[in-house]
């Protein structure tokens, strides 16, 4: 199992290497080539290992590979945990990686910086899965942080675009304050436990359950409360949480290959990952659920709204990805983890499937993005558009589709959890469900019906994408339609994450929802009669009737409700008070400094005033350098006269 590890984690790595030092000699293809035989590699081992623990029933792997670090007697390890719940994210990362490496072959034919991209997405993977794969926080946060810097990387990757640069700033800065509170949080866990492996950790949490600490004078805080909290920041950063969202809608900026890759497999379910294996510390605080359901809920339902506005056809996904991110975070809030991994799971494949046929048709419109300038689009992009319209069933969750069976699950265990705020929580999803679908379908109908709303010049190239574009396409769709079938009874049910997720009995919803169901086809008729489907079926009606049947109703609606709609543009006012306090007040901060420290106590006391004291000095010392001898002769007189009146000062002074 150790060298699998090792050849799952290294052949990404390999190929990131190869491509990125020696992409010119290699050339375009050896570089696509190396980097996906890397992942390919990497997906195929991947696979078996999941085998060995699920279907061939062999022990889960935990072991040390080396000594890292050996300081004051403590010890850091770079090791591995292999148990279901890494070998299942482990498959998600390197099969949408996969995908989305050979989809970039057709994305970025004509880019300059081809070589560089796909190195870059290869150390992408290489970083998610040592994320994954660790067994302890050390090597977490070394993952936890390489994914964040690749992720600057890829945000920013047309370096010569303003906007790029904004946007991979503004991730790599907002992701540097929930990493902040991420790294107070491995701090405690090492103050509390002696240790930063999991195991050890985990096995200690029960005996401080009810320790506190001072956190302000006069205010104790349970120790596992203020543990988890601050784990949780970083899980906010992340996986894009109010108010840590801000960076996601703007990474849009990187290529689609890279937004795809970023919103379904790696970076932002890093934080969902990471609370679940986290759930023996969560669950000694229900504090901290309790916030983790609030935080997710919010996200869930506000988030969602935006999508409603936006007319970047990316933007309208990438929302649907910060509202999708919150129904797992509401489930972690409920002790549902496996439920939230679920959704991470079914989630994974149909919006990288979403992602990849919204470039499908940014390459099919000669790089055109705004929707209103689209329409017509299914007689072209036949395949682009069957297999967008399946990852929109699957997101809506149509039943049958992969999103209704884990979406819906994470809407029952809400409802029949006693976690303080699960009420409101359930209303903010229920209500998502209708905002879910009213986006998505809007995004179809004006994309793919009604008049086509582009030029002739556009018309005449208008054709389906090539097949190395589509067969990731319909790989995924296939995976949208049927994963989530396959998948849901034993993932919720049969306990298949064993040890890996840990549930105290009195938070398991889960086990609860499980004497309700009846298997698949059960649940996919009980389905018909509930409220999701139909706030689903209405979402989509409203969608139809207003963008295709009466598109003159939403500029209407625009003038009646006119505040809220300029609130939703500005995104709640949440960039404007970013960039007027934190970049605005950053900047104030520094001038401030500048005129003080640098200009005031630097350059005026240390540089400015150094040199006139220089100065003064000289121009006194220069005075008694005349050059004339008897000046020089009177000097030494007087310098003997001193010396003799000192001397005889000591000598009466002794006797």
């Amino acid at each position: 199992m150790q060298n699998l590890c090792l050849a799952i984690v290294l052949s990404p790595l390999f190929g990131a290497l190869i491509s990125g030092l020696f992409g010119k000699k290699i050339g375009r293809a050896g570089a696509h080539w190396v980097t996906i035989i890397g992942v390919g590699v990497s997906f195929v081992l991947s696979l078996i290992v999941f085998c060995k623990l699920v279907v061939w029933d062999e022990p889960v792997f935990n072991q040390n590979l080396y000594l890292w670090l050996s300081t004051g007697g403590l010890n850091f390890y770079v090791g591995f945990l292999i148990d279901e719940l890494s070998a299942t994210m482990m498959l998600v990362v390197t099969f949408v990686s996969w995908m989305v490496h050979i989809y970039t072959i057709g994305y970025m034919r004509d880019d300059s910086g081809y070589q560089r991209f796909f190195s870059y997405i290869s150390l992408f993977t290489f970083s998610m899965l040592m994320l994954v794969m660790s067994n302890n926080f050390l090597q977490l946060f070394f993952g936890w942080e390489a994914v964040g810097v690749v992720s600057y990387l890829l945000i920013g990757f047309w370096f010569k675009k303003d906007t790029a640069i904004y946007a991979n700033l503004k991730a790599f800065l907002v992701n540097r304050v929930g990493d902040f509170g991420f790294l107070l949080g491995i701090c405690c866990v090492f103050m509390y436990f002696g240790s930063l492996d999991y195991g050890t950790a985990f096995s200690m949490a029960p005996g401080i359950e009810d320790d506190v600490m001072v956190v302000m004078p006069g205010y104790e805080w349970s120790v596992m409360t203020v543990m988890c909290l601050l784990l949780f920041v970083g899980a906010m950063g992340k996986s894009a949480q109010v108010p840590l969202h801000v960076w996601l809608p703007d990474s849009m900026e990187g290529p689609t290959p890279i937004s795809a890759l970023i919103h379904a497999a790696t970076m932002v379910t890093a934080g969902i990952f990471m609370v679940a294996r986290m759930s023996p510390l969560f669950e000694l605080s229900e504090v901290a659920l309790t916030t983790v359901l609030i935080i997710g809920s919010i996200t869930a339902f506000f988030m969602g709204l935006l999508g409603l506005v936006q007319s970047d056809i990316k933007r309208v996904v990438a929302y649907s990805t910060l509202s999708q991110l919150g129904y797992m975070t509401v489930a972690l809030g409920v002790s549902a983890y496996a439920a939230g991994i679920f959704h991470l799971f079914t989630h994974a494949f149909f919006k990288a499937l979403l992602f990849l046929a919204a470039g499908s048709v940014i390459m099919g419109m000669h790089h055109q993005q705004d929707m209103r300038k689209m329409g017509g689009l299914k007689k072209y992009m036949p395949i682009t558009y069957w297999t967008s319209l399946i990852g929109s069933l699957a997101l809506i969750g149509f039943p049958g589709f992969s999103g209704f069976f884990s979406k819906d699950a994470i809407i029952e265990a809400v409802h029949l959890s006693h976690i303080p705020g699960a009420g409101i929580a359930y209303y903010a999803i229920l209500s998502g469900v209708f905002i879910t679908a009213l986006y998505s379908f809007r995004l179809v109908f004006l994309v793919f019906h009604g008049e086509e709303r582009f030029d002739e010049k556009t018309r005449s190239h208008l054709h389906e994408s090539p097949s190395v574009v589509t067969i990731p396409l319909l790989l995924l769709a296939a995976l949208s339609v049927g994963s989530g079938a396959v998948a849901i009874t034993p993932m919720l049910f049969d306990g298949f994450f064993g040890e890996g997720i840990y549930v105290a009995a009195s938070h398991d919803v889960l086990a609860e929802l499980g004497t309700h169901y009846h298997g698949v086809l059960g649940m996919m008729i009980h389905g018909l009669s509930q409220p999701p489907f139909w706030l689903a079926a209405a979402g989509v009606f409203t969608a139809w009737f207003c963008y295709l049947r009466r598109p003159d109703i939403p500029a209407k609606a625009v003038t009646v409700v006119g505040a809220l709609h300029r609130l939703l543009l500005d995104k709640y006012g949440f960039d404007r008070f970013n960039d007027w306090f934190f970049a605005g007040g950053t900047r104030r901060v520094g001038q401030l400094f500048f005129r003080v420290g640098d200009v005031a106590i630097i350059d005026g006391a240390v540089v400015n005033g150094s040199a006139k004291v220089v100065s003064w000095t000289s121009q006194i010392a220069r005075r008694l350098q005349s050059g004339l001898l008897y000046h020089y002769a009177f000097a030494m007189i007087l310098g003997l006269i001193f010396l003799l009146i000192v001397f005889v000062h000591q000598f009466l002074l002794a006797n």
